[in-house]
């Protein structure tokens, strides 16, 4: 299955800075994680999910994999696209795209495995019910 950026339900544009390129002259892999990071957190936020991290149930960073299919470069512009791919009783899995926009293309894949987190207790959580239906709508 060709992916493309149709088949997410949330996009965040993010712009390619020139501090983002390393030695090799391409962006580093590590601001693919970065872009994948802020497309999450704006996607919490559209499902009304807690983006503080303070002293309540919060959502907390699992597990993440990151596959690379092209070199994006300065200047274009990342296109974010986010889906949710499952959800379980106390985890759900996101699949974030990185296209760029310059080349229209896919640039990287990132998987993140998601798990609700209680912040006063430090200790792993049920989803919250309000949550599943949230991110099952977006």
């Amino acid at each position: 299955m060709k992916i493309t950026l149709d088949l997410y339900s949330h996009i965040v544009k993010l712009p390619v800075q020139w501090g983002d390129m390393d030695a090799a002259n391409h962006v580093n892999n590590l601001i693919y994680l970065r872009w994948a990071e802020s497309a999450r957190i704006e996607f919490f936020r559209a499902a009304g999910m807690n983006v503080s991290f303070q002293k309540s149930i919060g959502a907390i960073l699992g597990w993440q994999e990151c596959k690379y299919t092209f070199p994006m470069t300065y200047p274009d512009t990342a296109v974010v696209g986010t889906r949710i791919i499952e959800i379980l009783e106390d985890r759900f899995t996101m699949e974030s795209s990185v296209f760029s926009e310059k080349h229209e293309r896919l640039a990287a894949i990132s998987k993140q495995l998601i798990m609700a987190y209680d912040y006063r207790t430090l200790e792993k959580a049920a989803l919250p019910a309000e949550w599943v239906a949230a991110i099952g709508s977006i």
